[in-house]
């Protein structure tokens, strides 16, 4: 077997170890998405307002993932990945069994929340560097099926947990921490080739502003407008005002993972085959559409209907946080070099959290005085200027010669 065959191998290998892993990430996201916020309202009594500012400890270390990241330089992107995994399941741990206050619960939140954002832009990374050239879409897009198939099996344990057999957070907790140490494990087995881009390579010039990214950058920073009003709001919204179960998060996140398996794929298929920009604009549109709806939907006078809309609307933009995968690839088609790709979806990441950490704020005090409807205006405004910057996208002359002669 020569040399070509050899690191054909092994990136087949390395591809389905962490094939592997997303998949029990995906498990683990499945329950702990299903339950937080129940959790939140049932054990720590959350209203709105506080609901808001706990943002601001969760994703502060969002916020810092390029500085976890950079202690991290030593290790391989899938190794770095399984100690953000082992991170993850300690906070796990620690919601679930030692926190009857709510200073340690926020203190393991926050374990949790740095192995989770550390794991992001690493998992995105090591798709991009596991791809053939121009399949980065299809890789990608393979990830997100996976992830997906095994949060439908996560949500349903949820399902079934609360509605068969009574069971608790600490057991939920648990199952998702066991889905995380296991990833973990896969994680740390890869081994990459010496054509492999190391992290002391890559961590070399983690810290930069590139004038080329600027379109990107914007993209991240409103892309964590938009995602945090419906990671914080969505939920709470069916919980603390329509008073609905654990279960039926569940429910809803079982019907956007089923939806989910077809349309990832098909959207890194897309990617490859008409470009990033009128998917990212499309994307910003459509998810105006849904935040009027949702915020305002279950308000008008159409009886059950109106929650049927909200329902709708949860499971609609549950599968459009799959067009961050565009975003990546679009990054790694205006790299000026292969090593910025994993710093600056790191740095991506702290700037979108820059937002995440503070909107949250703000939405709980507009809740307070307006009303709930009033938040998922502010989004929908947040996604139609998103809109305008993907318009801004553009791919280089170089690249888009080099895909011709590739195809």
């Amino acid at each position: 077997m020569d040399q070509t065959q050899l690191e054909t191998a092994l990136r087949k290998k390395n591809a389905a170890l962490v094939l592997a892993a997303v998949a029990l990430v995906g498990f683990n996201a499945g329950i702990f998405e299903a339950i937080f916020s129940n959790y939140l309202s049932e054990v720590h009594n959350l209203g709105a307002s506080r609901r808001g500012i706990l943002e601001f400890p969760r994703e502060l270390p969002g916020f810092l993932v390029a500085l976890f990241t950079g202690f991290l330089y030593a290790l391989s992107d899938a190794r770095a990945a399984a100690v953000a995994m082992g991170a993850l399941a300690l906070g796990l741990v620690g919601l679930g069994y030692f926190s009857d206050s709510f200073g340690m619960m926020v203190a393991w939140m926050m374990l949790w929340s740095a192995g989770h954002h550390v794991f992001m832009p690493l998992e995105q990374s090591l798709g991009v560097a596991l791809s053939e050239p121009g399949k980065t879409g299809k890789r990608l897009g393979l990830q997100g099926a996976a992830h997906t198939c095994f949060a439908i099996a996560g949500a349903a344990v949820v399902w079934i947990g609360v509605d068969y057999f009574d069971a608790g957070f600490p057991q939920f907790f648990t199952a998702c921490a066991v889905a995380a140490a296991a990833a973990g494990a896969f994680l740390w087995s890869v081994r990459l080739s010496p054509a492999g881009r190391s992290r002391a390579e890559t961590f070399r010039s983690r810290f930069f502003f590139r004038r080329e990214y600027g379109v990107y950058y914007a993209m991240c920073v409103l892309y964590g407008a938009r995602k945090q009003v419906f990671l914080t709001f969505g939920p709470w919204v069916l919980v603390s005002v329509f008073g609905e179960p654990a279960s039926i998060i569940a429910k809803l996140w079982v019907a956007s993972s089923l939806l989910g398996i077809a349309f990832r794929p098909a959207l890194g298929w897309l990617i490859d085959k008409i470009g990033e920009r009128p998917l990212l604009v499309a994307d910003a549109l459509v998810l105006a559409g849904v935040c009027v709806g949702y915020g305002f939907g279950p308000g008008l006078p159409w009886g059950p209907w109106g929650l049927r809309i909200a329902y709708a609307c949860f499971v609609l933009d549950q599968m459009l946080f799959a067009t961050g995968m565009a975003r990546t690839s679009y990054l790694r088609r205006i790299a000026v070099r292969e090593s910025d790709i994993t710093p600056t979806l790191s740095l991506g990441v702290s700037i979108d959290h820059a937002v995440s950490m503070t909107l949250p704020i703000a939405g709980g005090l507009i809740w307070a005085a307006f009303g709930y409807p009033y938040v998922f205006a502010l989004a929908a405004v947040i996604s139609l200027v998103n809109a305008l910057v993907c318009n801004l996208a553009r791919v280089p002359r170089h690249e888009k010669t080099a895909e011709r002669l590739a195809s």
